[in-house]
């Protein structure tokens, strides 16, 4: 029998909703003490929910949507278990935000107002990126 659920998957799930309450309260330029002190809770715990080792309750979710002027829908969407069939790796959100300054891309992102623009800043970091991938891979084909 297939086990469809286990700790592993539901570890994964509470860091990636972690780093989304991270990223919504970066966002609107909120304190950790300040979001702990607008639901009832101390801001250990509140590093706790951002880091995925503690749960989010249910009710604790409401509050923490209601803090962080935002809809429980707009934390929790897109997040998944795993994959029912194979695809391709991603990296989830949560692995993406780690990387050292990707909060401090997306706020200034987010702060770019002209659609051409965006997309304009969009492809310049795609071609960085595969520029990147070219040349780890003309390294790696060298050492060979």
């Amino acid at each position: 029998m297939t086990d469809l659920w286990n700790d592993e998957i539901a570890s994964k799930l509470d860091v990636e909703l972690g780093v989304r309450v991270r990223a919504r309260r970066k966002l609107l330029g909120m304190s950790q003490s300040a979001l702990a002190e607008q639901i009832g809770i101390t801001f250990q715990q509140v590093q706790k929910y951002e880091r995925g080792a503690n749960r989010i309750s249910f009710s604790a979710l409401v509050g923490i949507s209601r803090a962080l002027r935002c809809t429980i829908s707009e934390l929790i969407e897109g997040i998944e278990g795993e994959p029912a069939t194979e695809t391709p790796p991603m990296r989830s959100l949560g692995d993406v935000m780690k990387e050292s300054n990707a909060f401090d891309i997306l706020e200034a992102f987010s702060k770019i107002k002209s659609p051409r623009l965006r997309r304009t800043t969009l492809q310049l970091v795609r071609t960085l990126a595969e520029s990147e991938e070219g040349d780890t891979a003309s390294a790696t084909a060298a050492k060979a």
